[in-house]
């Protein structure tokens, strides 16, 4: 096996790297220098547009359409997108792998999954006006640059917001780049002008001159920390300053009589220069090294380094990791290090290994650190294996010993080894995949439809798999060619006991694809009422949406349905819906009391409920102002019930016909008495004629409704006493007999005060016993009275207990009457 260090390169006093990721990536017909190539972030897709100033210098001629070419790193076609809205100024990906592409006219499409599905917005701000110039691109966001000058930022991708940036100056703009909101003071975008001889600052709130010397300024660069700005000067200097343009670092010369295509940071501590076939990379106090292909080459950034693509290879060039350089330094005496070659010599039987043990016994542990930590940062299985082994022999020596970083590690790099392979594509190194996560790589392997794989590694790494599966069916009922039939039964049988599987997402995509019969089908082995009801709804399947909200026993669900139903449909196939659906009738019945009395006469009507439809006509006429309105509404639910075959029907058509005899009264009373009437019961409307001394209209009315004896003599009794009208009262009280009896008189007149008068009917209250009559008198008053009703039934103990009530002459009449009982004795 080759040495470790032969790909290493010195620049200044560190170590730079040049990993061969890839060869024969690309066909050698395919001309790269003819096309605008963007990567994504964390190993991600490449994208090929081709570039339209250079196709009209070579290919005036050609008349095919325009595409967009998706490319694994290793050069596996994964998608092209054909492309057809103008000219494309912006090419860009977000972090989680959307690409981005803004065309002339300011429209943007965020295409979402690699198989060419998008959603679509337009920039605004006069971009289809003044047309897009360029785009610069960070992780979640992007500025746009208009011919004008004025520059449009969009933060976010999944809720764009375009906003427009502070106005800068009108000049021509030699050169241009941002700097990410988390790495700005003001945690909003800020973009950096080459105008003029200087830079300029400009944010949402202000543009600001920077005064720097020594421009115009070809090319401007942010290091990935947003720490470091790289200028590139008129005259081939490049200088190195920090971002808020107070210190400078570092400056190069790079002799070059033309300005190079590209400059990008490789991490945040060197800088790259590409021309078409030379890269120059910078380090720290400007100390440099040159590489030089065969062909064009691309510089693709990432977090922690570069890569560099062209026809025959990919290669990814960062600094040396501290842990690697470490332990394969030429002459290191790290501990690291011995440990690794004391396993070369264990390997070889040599007593040396037991000396470097011993060696480096105290700092063993540090050293089976380093070693694991090495091992991931290597992309060479070989060497991955031999510091592995390193730091199993060491942690076997140990006595005690965390294995939870060497086994973590060792998961790692199955899963990097793993997507690495060409057929794969994914290059991303140690550092890259702890900041993309496990869970999105294995979306990565999904939208590239490399199912198999995302599953193991899930399985491998205990995270649900489901997402996986219903992606899988979702492509299957998209692009199967089989009959429907037989495509529903391989989904069925392939998910019927995974855990987690909606099936509605993947009848969704069989909707989508025009396949309505498919869908059904499969939305019938969805669990999830909540989740098969809305889209039956979109299918215009109404009636299976409506018993599959009804089956599972929502009232919310089915209360949404009908809604949904209500609105698009006429009212009479909404009705005729509800037929032999109780639930969903009393549903729609209950809801319209409420708020909608016109739909539930419809529903009354639909369904011949003509005593229920009377009723709400009664509700309404009560509701009403109006006499007359009142009374036309009557009429009608009169009308209504006279074909009913409802037994008590009649008893209805009664009650509404004197409602509306006692209205025209009511009405006639407001009118002669100037009072108030309209809106009382025929109880009330007696009572406050009684109250007001239209006591024989009272007794009118009466007798006109038929009102019972007994509720009138309570009605006159409660009137005359609200009205103290003593003397009527007293003259009712020579009457022989009451039909509710003189008890009440007694109740009501003592209760407005009147003793004297409630005395009256004391004696009348024959029913009662003479305890209870005595009982009366004493709440007169009338102790002595009390008494001579306990003398009628010689009640001596209830005299006694009167001796203490009594007062004055009271007092010796009762204890003449104790007395004449106790003389007879």
């Amino acid at each position: 096996m080759s040495n470790p260090t032969a790909d290493w390169e010195r620049v200044g006093d560190r170590f730079y790297q040049k990993v061969k990721l890839y060869d024969a990536v690309f066909d050698q017909d395919l001309e790269l220098e003819n096309y605008v190539v963007a990567g994504a972030p964390y190993g991600g897709a490449i994208a090929l547009y081709r570039n339209e100033e250079k196709l009209h210098n070579y290919r005036a001629a050609q008349t095919a359409k325009s595409s967009i070419d998706i490319y694994s790193y290793s050069g596996k076609l994964i998608r092209q997108i054909k492309w057809d809205k103008g000219s494309i100024r912006g090419l860009g990906w977000s972090e989680d792998e959307r690409l981005l592409v803004i065309s002339e006219d300011g429209t943007v499409r965020c295409y979402y999954d690699l198989q060419g599905d998008f959603t679509q917005f337009s920039l605004g701000f006069g971009a289809e006006e003044h047309k897009v110039k360029a785009c610069r691109f960070w992780p979640s966001g992007f500025v746009a640059i208009l011919s004008n000058n004025h520059l449009v930022a969009v933060t976010h991708y999944l809720e764009p917001r375009p906003k427009l940036l502070a106005i800068p100056p009108e000049d021509e703009v030699h050169s241009w780049t941002v700097i990410p909101p988390a790495y700005t003071l003001s945690r909003s975008v800020e973009v950096l002008l080459a105008i003029g001889q200087t830079i300029y600052v400009v944010d949402p709130s202000e543009t600001e001159d920077r005064v720097l010397p020594n421009g115009p300024f070809k090319h401007v660069s942010v290091s990935p920390n947003g720490l470091y700005v790289t200028l590139y000067t008129e005259d081939g200097m490049v200088w190195v300053i920090t971002s808020d343009f107070q210190n400078k670092i570092g400056e190069y010369e790079s002799k070059a009589k033309t300005p190079p295509k590209d400059v990008q940071w490789c991490g945040n501590d060197a800088v790259m220069l590409a021309w078409e076939d030379e890269v120059h990379l910078i380090g720290p106090n400007g100390a440099s090294l040159r590489y030089y292909f065969d062909g064009w080459v691309h510089l693709l950034p990432d977090v922690d380094g570069v890569r560099l693509v062209t026809n025959d290879v990919c290669e990814f060039l960062r600094k040396v990791p501290d842990c690697t350089e470490d332990v394969f330094k030429l002459g290191s005496t790290s501990p690291a290090s011995v440990l690794l070659d004391a396993v070369d010599q264990l390997e070889k039987k040599s007593p040396k290994a037991d000396e470097n043990i011993r060696l480096i016994r105290s700092n063993l542990p540090d050293a089976v650190g380093t070693c694991v930590q090495a091992a991931g940062q290597e992309f060479s299985v070989h060497w991955q294996k031999q510091l592995l082994k390193a730091a199993s022999f060491g942690k076997s020596i140990l006595d005690l010993y965390s294995s939870d970083d060497f086994v973590d590690m060792c998961e790692t790099l199955r899963i990097l080894n793993a997507v690495r392979d060409y057929r794969i594509g994914l290059p991303l190194s140690y550092d890259q995949y702890r900041r993309l996560t496990s869970e999105k790589l294995i979306q990565r392997l999904i939208n590239r439809h490399e199912y198999l794989l995302a599953i193991r590694l899930s399985d491998y790494l205990r995270l649900p798999a489901n997402k996986i599966h219903v992606h899988w069916a979702s492509q299957k009922v998209r692009t199967s060619t089989e009959d429907e039939e037989t495509i529903c039964n391989t989904v069925v049988n392939r998910l019927n006991n995974k855990p987690g599987i909606s099936f509605e997402v993947i009848a969704r995509a069989a909707y989508d694809e025009g396949r309505s019969h498919l869908a059904t089908q499969l939305l019938n082995h969805e669990t999830r009422a909540g989740k098969q009801v809305p889209l039956l709804l979109a299918m215009e399947e109404d009636e299976i949406a409506l018993d599959k909200a009804l089956e599972s026993g929502d009232t919310d669900l089915v209360f949404f349905v009908l809604l949904q139903l209500k609105k698009k449909l006429p009212l009479a196939s909404f009705f005729r819906l509800l037929t032999n659906r109780p639930v969903a009738t009393a549903i729609v019945e209950s809801s319209a009391k409420g708020q909608d009395q016109e739909l539930l006469k419809d529903l009354y009507y639909q369904d011949d409920r003509r005593l229920d439809g009377a009723n709400l006509l009664f509700s309404e006429a009560l509701n009403q102002t109006a006499p007359q309105t009142k009374v036309d509404k009557l009429k009608l639910a009169t009308k209504l019930l006279g074909d009913s075959k409802d037994p008590t029907s009649t008893l209805y058509s009664r009650c509404y016909n004197e409602a509306q005899g006692l209205i025209r009264v009511q009405a006639s009373l407001d009118h002669d008495l100037d009072a108030h009437f309209s809106g009382l019961s025929l109880n009330e409307t007696m009572l406050r004629l009684i109250k007001t001394g239209y006591g024989k209209r009272a007794l009118k009315l009466q007798s006109d409704f038929k009102v019972p004896e007994k509720t009138w003599w309570w009605l006159r009794l409660r009137g005359l006493v609200a009205k103290r009208d003593w003397g009527e009262i007293e003259e009712v009280s020579k009457q022989r007999r009451s039909p509710i009896g003189w008890e009440a008189f007694f109740n009501e007149v003592l209760g407005a005060g009147n003793q004297k008068l409630a005395g009256l009917f004391v004696p009348k209250c024959t029913a009662l016993s003479a305890q209870e009559r005595s009982e009366m008198w004493v709440k007169c008053g009338m102790v002595a009275k009390a008494g001579e009703e306990l003398v009628k039934v010689k009640d001596v103990s209830g005299l006694e207990e009167l001796r203490g009530k009594a007062r004055g002459g009271e007092a010796a009449e009762i204890e003449r009457m104790i007395a004449q009982f106790k003389s007879r004795r």
